[in-house]
């Protein structure tokens, strides 16, 4: 078993190089800190490409001892993929402030769509999301852990996003980005493409944009449609408006302006999800 206990050791200083959007890029690979990302990873059977561990912080508690004996264990995951490290070593490779013992390694085009469709259930899932530039990296995140839980189509990024594999997206998002189908530095030409591909001749495109007098749950939801989230800072973009079929608002009292971005999609989405979820009952009932 292979043990590094330098910071300065080349392999370390290489890693270290995933927290930029640049060396992701060069590498073709993005970091995953913590042991919640490697146990939904070894529990979708997509095997890293490296695991950098600290056996005693890892074992401190009894699901991270259980974590460490099992990835041990893995036959798909070779010795030479599993790599023991100092805590002076995991703590330079994570971004917490306290490291949980952990940080695995993945490609980049692990996370495929097509691979990702291949493995998913399926389902009837109206919306699909849309990220217009969405700056902050907790919001993205945020919204992306919301999104696989609201079961959303899939998620398409336009280009000045936030680096999807950015290290604070990838915690934020707490395992989303393992099931989550997620389209990065898409176009607003090929985004009316999939909007018509996939709500058809009629396609519906709400935005979300504060001061609307149409509100969010006055709208079919259970219907195809796409939902725009503009950046935080400076809203839709001149393309998502001209692409927006209808904005939509959610009810502000007492003068609030506006709200979180992933907290309004998260309202949003799940407005969706008790719409869909009463056709389904009064489906049932009528049967």
């Amino acid at each position: 078993m292979t043990l590094i206990t330098s910071p300065a050791n080349p392999r370390i200083s290489k890693l270290q190089t995933l927290h930029t959007a640049r060396g992701r890029k060069k590498n073709g690979l993005f970091l995953l800190e913590g042991p919640h990302l490697l146990e939904t990873l070894l529990n979708a059977s997509l095997w890293p490409h490296e695991v950098y561990y600290q056996p005693e912080l890892l074992g401190r508690t009894a699901e991270g001892a259980a974590l460490l004996d099992r990835l041990l264990h893995i036959p798909a995951l070779k010795e030479a993929q599993l790599i023991e490290v100092s805590e002076r070593v995991i703590e330079a490779l994570g971004e917490t402030q306290t490291s949980q013992g952990v940080v695995s390694v993945l490609p980049l085009d692990a996370l495929n769509v097509e691979l990702l469709q291949q493995r998913r259930k399926p389902g009837v899932r109206p919306c699909l999301l849309i990220l217009d530039d969405l700056a902050d990296p907790g919001n993205m995140g945020t919204i992306l852990r919301t999104a696989l839980a609201a079961d959303v189509e899939r998620i398409l990024l336009t280009p000045h996003c936030v680096d999807y594999y950015s290290p604070k997206v990838v915690r934020s998002a707490a395992g989303a980005h393992i099931s989550l189908l997620v389209e990065t530095n898409v176009d607003w030409e090929p985004i009316a493409e999939r909007i018509t591909s996939h709500c058809g001749d009629t396609p519906r495109v709400l935005l979300a944009e504060a001061g609307s007098t149409q509100m969010y749950y006055e709208q079919d939801l259970t219907l195809p449609f796409a939902l725009i989230i503009g950046n935080e800072a400076h809203g839709p973009s001149a393309e998502a408006h001209a692409l927006a079929t209808m904005p939509i608002s959610i009810p502000l009292a007492n003068a609030v302006e506006s709200l979180n971005a992933a907290m309004a999609t998260g309202i949003i989405l799940y407005e969706t999800v008790r719409q869909n979820a009463v056709q389904a009952s009064t489906k049932k009932q009528s049967h």
